[in-house]
């Protein structure tokens, strides 16, 4: 757990207010009479405690218990954090522009920005760290690689890593910079009529360069366009206001906060001229799609401008509002709900009113109320945002997702990379069938198993026929279905060739293009982007849904 400023001394100083100040009001009595019940009794702790108590570690179990009881969205920043909200809220820190993953106790690059620091020394993705500054990060535990790697732009960074092929490791100088992540990494033509825009986060440049890549389209021949913000979480309010402005009317009411703080209430309008309000349009989401991603996604389906396709989002309807602490130090706190134009608020969770366990419930379908689009349609509160059209989800065969769990698929696409660096994929790439073979010759000698669903299942009921003494009648047949699981299991590599390939080469594509890997994927297979050309090719359809037939 990273240290924390010592927090006594602010205790300390907050239950010097002298209490006639809050003897008019009890809530503030109560919050400074606790406080004063805290701070004792952290001195007592500390005076006569046993043990040595560290400060810093014990006041941040003690604020983060407290936040644990609101919502997972109210966090505090310590000052050695700060850099990490900056990233989160402008897509901005300085650094090298890699991510490290931790693993099998080895530090492995797994993403790398395009034209990063790290990019242009050269580091590669499957690039094992050994030493940052000098300092072995193998053999020293603990140690936050992240922090070492960043610092102030202009200086530098030497790095040593060992490389797949390599016998020796390799001695890298990276200088350190501004690196920016792009909230756009992908965008493109599908066909000669529709665009593809992808959406990842919303941070400060999110409104303007998903305004760029529609421009670029559209001078490209653009007649419709796919907006796909599947598995984006969220971020800032503001460039979720400007999205929507790109497609609505000016003068449109966007979306609407309101919380216990009256004038922090705010209605945000649509104040520029749009790009396009006529263009037909797709919305992407799935279950991963929050906050702003609603917002968009939400008042496009309220103003009748977009069919929604996917999954039901997130629900997600609180807006943070970041507060200044003492000692460099900060708060995001929820301070409001929001509002979209039919006037309903989307969040699912009801964080206010706790299960006895102390779990969160979702908002009873029975509680839920009924509003209106622009055109009529019904559209509901307190659960996310509902597709106009649903596709199901779409899940990875079993063993597909051992693979890359066991990290099978990454390390193969490091060696296929490695063993055909000078053979950049082209548009649609698709490995062949020996080079499929060949990746089932390699994972054959990695001595590759794993655990199947039904094998867990017969695990747990050899166990709890032996707890009832009741195993002998069930012994052979138990023997027997794990023998026949063993069976299939060894043909799933044959059978689920299609799922296997799909991961292996997305992974592979990442090696040479980055985030900018999915426009070289072919969207034959994506349920979603499917959906949505296959509705463009049918504008009556498009047309009704949005007057609310099917």
């Amino acid at each position: 757990m990273k240290n924390v400023r010592r927090f006594t001394l602010i205790a300390l100083a907050v239950v010097t207010i002298p209490f006639v100040a809050f003897k008019y009001d009890d809530r503030y009595f109560e919050i400074a009479k606790n406080l004063d019940i805290f701070a004792t009794m952290f001195k007592e702790l500390n005076a006569y405690y046993v043990d040595e108590i560290n400060p810093n570690k014990a006041m941040r179990l003690s604020i983060e218990s407290m936040l644990k009881q609101l919502d997972p969205y109210t966090n505090f920043f310590p000052e050695d954090d700060i850099e990490d909200y900056m990233t989160m809220t402008t897509g901005k820190y300085n650094g090298i522009g890699a991510t490290v993953s931790h693993r099998d106790s080895k530090h492995v690059i797994v993403m790398i920005y395009e034209g990063s620091p790290a990019d242009k020394a050269g580091m590669k993705i499957g690039d094992e760290i050994i030493k940052v500054d000098g300092v072995d990060v193998v053999a020293r535990k603990g140690v936050d690689i992240g922090r070492l790697m960043k610092g102030q732009t202009g200086t530098t960074v030497k790095m040593s890593v060992k490389r797949f092929g390599q016998n020796s490791p390799i001695d890298l100088v990276v200088g350190r910079d501004i690196v920016k992540t792009p909230n756009v990494p992908n965008s493109g033509m599908i066909n000669d009529e529709v665009g593809y825009i992808q959406l990842n986060d919303f941070t400060a440049t999110a409104a303007k360069e998903v305004k760029g890549a529609f421009s670029e389209l559209k001078g490209q021949g653009m007649k419709k366009v796919i907006l796909d913000l599947r598995g984006n979480p969220g971020g800032l309010l503001n460039m979720s206001v400007e999205i929507c402005n790109a497609f609505l009317a000016k003068d449109q009411l966007i979306v609407e906060t309101r919380g216990k703080v009256a004038e922090w209430n705010h209605k945000y309008m649509s104040m520029e001229t749009p790009l396009d309000t006529e263009i037909p349009i797709v919305v992407l989401i799935n279950s991963q799609s929050a906050s702003a991603s609603e917002i968009v996604s939400g008042t496009l389906q309220d103003y009748d401008r977009a069919v929604i396709i996917g999954q039901r989002s997130f629900g997600k309807g609180l807006v943070q509002t970041t507060r200044d602490l003492s000692y460099g130090t900060k708060m995001k706190i929820t301070t409001a709900k929001y509002y979209i134009p039919s006037g309903r608020c989307i969040q699912a969770l009801d964080y206010s009113h706790r299960n006895p366990d102390g779990s969160v419930g979702r908002v009873a379908d029975s509680l839920k109320t009924a509003f209106k689009t622009k055109n009529g349609r019904t559209v509901y509160d307190g659960g996310g945002v509902d597709p106009d059209i649903k596709t199901d989800v779409v899940t990875l065969s079993a063993v597909a997702v051992n693979l890359l769990q066991k990290n099978y698929i990454f390390d193969y696409a490091t060696k296929y990379y490695f063993e055909h660096d000078n053979q950049k994929p082209k548009e649609k790439f698709s490995l062949t069938e020996a080079e499929y073979q060949d990746f089932i010759s390699w994972l054959i000698s990695k001595d590759f198993t794993y655990t199947t669903t039904m094998e867990r299942n017969l695990d747990n009921l050899e166990a709890s026929a032996k707890k009832e003494n009741s195993f002998d009648l069930v012994q052979e047949q138990i023997k027997s279905l794990r023998e026949r699981i063993n069976q299939g299991k060894q043909q799933d590599l044959v059978k689920n060739k299609v799922d296997i390939k799909e991961q292996l080469e997305a992974e592979i594509l990442r090696r040479y293009y980055y985030q900018k890997a999915m426009k070289f994927v072919a969207f034959d297979r994506d349920k979603e982007v499917q959906e949505a050309l296959k509705l463009f090719k049918d504008l009556p359809r498009y047309n009704s849904i949005l007057k609310g037939g099917k």
